[in-house]
């Protein structure tokens, strides 16, 4: 019998860690709040934020990621110079988040999508993992990060989410329709959320630079 050693390696891969992912960065923001400037190449401890985003994906703790890409709507060149797919938007006029989950989902090739924003460049080494542990534990759609802030709230951090490439259909009729909040769509989906809330992890970890003073004190932790 002839064995297909190419297909039997991808299969045990799928049975050890499950479905292949892809990254996503989201740098496609107008950066408003940071003097209109393209926030993914603003400098962090030497480095263009989404290049740090982006080193900090390929470090992530169990499966390798397939592919990485990253969302922009300007720059092109110069987040192309990272070495990986950069698409913009499909959608015109800065939609926001869910555009660029629309393009992630679009430009896909593998079963699930990993997203995460540029300005937050300290995010958990473990995400993908536990998100993914999360998603196939319960049979899910999507899963979503949760984290304590400032007030000591847990609350959800939507642009960080790991869902299957299935949801395109369902994501191109809520935008069709002029949906535009993330919570608001997922809320129509079999959604789990994975708190990082435990000693072990980094208070600031979820913590995102939205002007140019949050990320020099970013940077100074």
């Amino acid at each position: 019998m002839v064995t297909d050693t190419a297909t039997d390696t991808a299969t045990d891969a799928t049975e050890l860690h499950g479905p292949a992912v892809t990254g996503l960065i989201l740098a496609g923001g107008r950066g408003s709040r940071m003097g209109g400037t393209d926030k993914g190449l603003q400098n962090f401890r030497g480095l263009p934020l989404a290049l740090q985003t982006l080193m900090r994906l390929q470090m992530q703790q169990g499966p390798a990621l397939a592919e990485v890409m990253i969302n922009a709507n300007r720059n092109l060149s110069a987040y192309e110079s990272f070495g990986v797919p950069v698409w913009p938007d499909s959608l015109d006029g800065y939609a926001g988040p869910l555009a660029g989950f629309m393009t992630g989902l679009e430009r896909c090739e593998t079963p699930l999508l990993l997203t995460v924003p540029c300005d937050t460049p300290l995010f958990p080494l473990d995400l993908l993992q536990r998100l993914q542990q999360a998603l196939l534990r319960e049979q899910a759609d999507l899963a979503m990060a949760a984290a304590l802030e400032e007030d000591g709230q847990l609350r959800t951090q939507p642009v960080f989410c790991l869902m299957r490439v299935e949801l395109l259909e369902s994501l191109v009729a809520f935008t069709q329709k002029g949906g535009r909040k993330i919570d608001a769509w997922t809320a129509q989906h079999h959604t789990v959320v994975v708190p990082f809330n435990t000693a072990t992890d980094a208070p600031r970890a979820f913590f995102n630079a939205n002007t140019a003073a949050q990320l020099q004190s970013l940077e100074n932790d």
